[in-house]
């Protein structure tokens, strides 16, 4: 893992906030000149710390009005039922997220349909097909509380500005 110092973290945050921020920009805001920010951006980039970059779009200007959290049992745990499983999911493009997760389910997806009734074929049709599936929870999102997508580890005062 790459350790980060305040002004990476700097970095991050700020173009977590705008990703668009020209490179000069970016540079004022985080106390650099342009050339070393540049350097450390790229730096950033190289070893994965900033993934890639990407807009965020309201679903509802999209079209997809409902958004769901599926809950998905699978029959068994073997390697070959996994793999089908998750190939089948990477394939849909009504799903926007799906986790691992401990508990009494196996996997939690992230769905975005226009309305009910796609979503009901979705799930009818599509989900409940998949391979090695045996069971699942639907919870339709009625609001979103707090959706931050873009985040970044908080700039930590150094050791001497914290004396």
């Amino acid at each position: 893992m790459i350790e980060l110092d305040d002004i990476d973290r700097r970095i991050v945050a700020a173009l977590q906030a705008e990703g668009r921020l020209p490179m000069v920009d970016l540079a004022d805001r985080v106390g650099l000149s342009p050339t070393p920010c540049q350097r450390r951006v790229k730096r950033l980039e190289e070893e994965g710390v900033i993934a890639r970059y990407a807009a965020l779009v309201s679903p509802q200007a999209m079209g997809l009005g409902l958004q769901a959290l599926v809950q998905i049992t699978l029959e068994d745990h073997s390697e070959k039922t996994v793999a089908a499983f998750e190939a089948a999911i990477r394939a849909r493009p009504e799903v926007v997220a799906c986790h691992a997760v401990t508990g009494d389910m196996d996997f939690i997806v992230h769905v975005f349909a226009p309305d009910l009734a796609s979503f009901s074929e979705f799930a009818m049709k599509a989900l409940l097909r998949m391979p090695g599936v045996k069971g699942t929870r639907s919870s339709f999102i009625m609001q979103a509380v707090k959706n931050d997508l873009a985040w970044a580890p908080a700039p930590q005062p150094s050791a001497r500005a914290r004396r």
